[in-house]
């Protein structure tokens, strides 16, 4: 394929322009030419343009070619200019050459010019190349600037020295707002960026640039610093890992200002934390209140209950052979023993004496076989660890919380198996309640009026424990409790 060229011949001479023009086609080059002979003339190209090569003739009627190039260089054109005559001595196309002119060629040794016009093709083209990058570099960095100084913070390029060292190699105008200083202060002086983050959390930064570094993963540290004026700010550090060059690692990121967003965890958190409190708060006066209730039914209902049945037996006694009457009586007396059975079931689940007294594993078991005898569901306590106690409350929650599991069961499992095992891991009680109904969908769980399941949450989050419910439709359901032996409070609360 043959190769273009725009080429601008400054020649007076026509015979010697064509001798050229067929050099470069007979090189095998398509040109596109033109011939000028004076700088009226040039100009006038030079306007019409481009030009890939501009060559010279030395001496022209009224020109020559020191005016052509002066005329080339200023109007800032990269081209390149060589010089061809057949008279020039070596002084002149030195001068020449230094004010500019690329090479000087003998007229009469046409065998350099093809060469050497590669050459100055191929210089001229890298050139070409190298301002384009430089113009997209520029361009780009323009981009980079722009967006940086619309992020919300200060865009940094960080570096860890393997001596600990760190220096700050970017950073954005953000640091004008969240430092309170310039950013060529940060860079300037290393020491500026540690010096503004609180004594008691800068080995905290440096341990997580560490261990970025280290593992080559995403920089990401919160932390306090303070700025001029003494006001505290918290700021969250974020970053990916550059290339690391003489053992040092070099991160780019944003540095933001999260001081609000902690005040609002922080008045989340106290607010969550009273929230706990008043609920155990609630609590503590719920079981009081039953607890009360149930001494009322135990010792005053249900001593009415006793005198009644006392007094019914004594008038049984006394009716001699009124078989009306004796059968009246004998079934007021039946519905007295149902009574009496009904108050202290309901005493006994507002307030079971047996936990007080025998302890948690026994007022379980207890409980089993009530709610087997009422519901007529088989409940097996398979693995109760007598041994386990633990404080009043943590024992009154538990309670509670297998009581309403077994409400549910009884209302919305259609089971026939409950099993119920507790044990003691470590400092933890674990209670686990599992049966073999329908299941529970995952839509079952999100239902806003599901207060039994999360007044269960409640209580076992106010003893800093946790509770896990497993279930699949058709599979059953798996309650897995676990408290800690001694309540304590957690900021999860």
């Amino acid at each position: 394929m043959k190769k273009p060229l725009s080429l601008l011949l400054v020649e007076d001479n026509e015979d010697d322009a064509l001798l050229l023009v067929n050099h470069f086609r007979r090189a095998g080059y398509e040109l596109r030419w033109q011939r000028v002979a004076t700088q009226d003339e040039l100009c006038t190209q030079l306007d019409a343009g481009p030009w890939d090569l501009i060559l010279s003739d030395y001496r022209l009627p009224g020109f020559s070619g020191d005016a052509a190039l002066a005329t080339v260089k200023q109007r800032g054109l990269d081209v390149p200019f060589m010089l061809i005559s057949g008279i020039v001595d070596d002084q002149t196309a030195s001068a020449a050459m230094r004010a500019g002119a690329r090479d000087y060629l003998s007229k009469d040794r046409l065998d350099r010019l093809i060469p050497a016009v590669e050459r100055e093709l191929d210089e001229a083209r890298i050139r070409q190349e190298h301002h384009a990058a430089i113009e997209a570099a520029e361009h780009h960095e323009s981009q980079i600037a722009a967006i940086a100084s619309n992020i919300p913070g200060m865009v940094f390029q960080l570096q860890l020295a393997h001596d600990d060292t760190v220096r700050l190699d970017y950073a954005g105008e953000g640091a004008i707002t969240l430092f309170g200083v310039d950013p060529s202060s940060l860079i300037d002086e290393p020491d500026k960026i540690l010096e503004a983050i609180l004594p008691e959390d800068r080995e905290d930064f440096r341990d997580t640039l560490r261990r970025s570094a280290q593992r080559q993963s995403t920089l990401n540290w919160e932390g306090r610093i303070r700025v001029p004026g003494g006001d505290m700010k918290w700021i969250n550090v974020r970053g990916s890992t550059l290339e690391q060059i003489h053992s040092e690692t070099r991160w780019a990121g944003v540095m933001l200002n999260v001081t609000h967003s902690k005040q609002w965890q922080e008045e989340l958190s106290a607010s969550r934390g009273q929230l706990a409190e008043l609920s155990s708060h609630l609590q503590r006066i719920k079981e009081e209140e039953r607890e009360r209730i149930a001494r009322d039914i135990h010792d005053v209902l249900g001593g009415l209950l006793i005198g009644i049945k006392i007094e019914v037996s004594l008038l049984a006694g006394k009716l001699g052979g009124e078989r009306k009457l004796t059968d009246r009586v004998q079934r007021i007396a039946v519905m007295l023993d149902e009574a009496i059975s009904t108050s202290s079931r309901v005493a006994r689940e507002l307030r079971p004496g047996i936990l007080k007294e025998f302890g948690l594993a026994a007022a379980i078991e207890s409980y089993a076989e009530d709610f087997s005898q009422r519901m007529r569901i088989p409940c097996r306590v398979l693995c109760a660890d007598h041994d386990v106690s633990a404080s009043e409350d943590t024992e009154v929650a538990i309670f509670r919380i297998f009581q309403e599991a077994l409400t549910n069961v009884s209302k919305h499992a259609r089971a026939n198996t409950v099993e119920v095992r507790l044990m003691q891991e470590g400092d933890e009680i674990v209670l686990q309640v599992a049966d073999d109904g329908v299941g529970i969908a995952s839509i079952d769980f999100a239902k806003p009026r599901s207060f039994g399941l999360r007044g269960m949450r409640e209580r076992v989050a106010g003893l800093g424990g946790s509770i896990e419910i497993r279930s699949q439709p058709g599979m059953g359901t798996e309650l897995v409790l676990r408290a800690p032996i001694t309540a304590r409070e957690t900021p999860a609360a």
